[in-house]
């Protein structure tokens, strides 16, 4: 697990917090409390790690505090606890993007269970994150031509049909083709499409 494994848990309960935090301390994991989902709104500007947060809260419930992180952008790994009458809004929650829910009084090792897969996932994300950042600079490196030809790849475009598009040979065009390759380090066609199609190259742009 790596360094910035950091859980918050969200409740209004305070007696809940401090034994969620103990619990998770306990289990070698980095804890931080939040009193509402409003304080964790204004206190944390990024999420790294995974958020344990209460369903029902005053003045913002957990399926509010979903839809907001939503706004934001990356949506972090988001677990959701419940009571036994509220598993409708648990699975309201699930669709508004929580990974899991838990249902109270919970299992001690149920609960550790849940929030470590949760932090496995946001460190799986926050690689796939740094991967497309990397793709994206390597991109903002191409030539106006390098571009080209590979708008004209990402939209299946041959090198012949490319070469016509662009008033070049297709000798040429292997030759741009090649240098996009070793540029974005891509081990083939399907590796160089796929890169660009996840970093949000637009399919046939340019």
């Amino acid at each position: 697990m790596s360094a910035d494994a950091l859980v918050h848990v969200v409740d209004d309960d305070a007696a809940v917090r401090r034994s969620l935090a103990f619990l998770l301390a306990t289990d070698g994991l980095a804890v931080r409390v939040h009193e509402s989902a409003v304080a964790f709104l204004e206190g944390v500007a990024e999420v790294s790690g995974c958020v344990l947060t209460d369903v029902r809260m005053p003045d913002l419930d957990g399926i509010e505090l979903l839809r907001r992180l939503r706004q934001r952008g990356a949506m972090p790994s988001v677990i959701v606890m419940t009571g036994h009458a509220d598993v409708p809004l648990a699975i309201e929650a699930m669709k508004e993007g929580a990974r899991d829910f838990i249902e109270k009084p919970f299992d001690d090792e149920v609960l550790l269970a849940s929030v470590r897969a949760a932090l496995a996932q946001a460190e799986r994300n926050a690689d796939l994150t740094a991967g497309s950042k990397a793709v994206r600079e390597r991109l903002a490196a191409l030539s106006g031509r390098e571009r080209q030809v590979l708008d004209g790849l990402v939209s299946g475009k041959a090198n012949k049909v490319i070469g016509l598009d662009l008033g070049i040979s297709p000798r040429t065009v292997e030759i741009y083709r090649a240098n996009v390759m070793s540029k974005l380090q891509a081990g083939s066609l399907s590796e160089l499409v796929r890169m660009a199609l996840a970093a949000g190259h637009p399919a046939g742009g340019g």
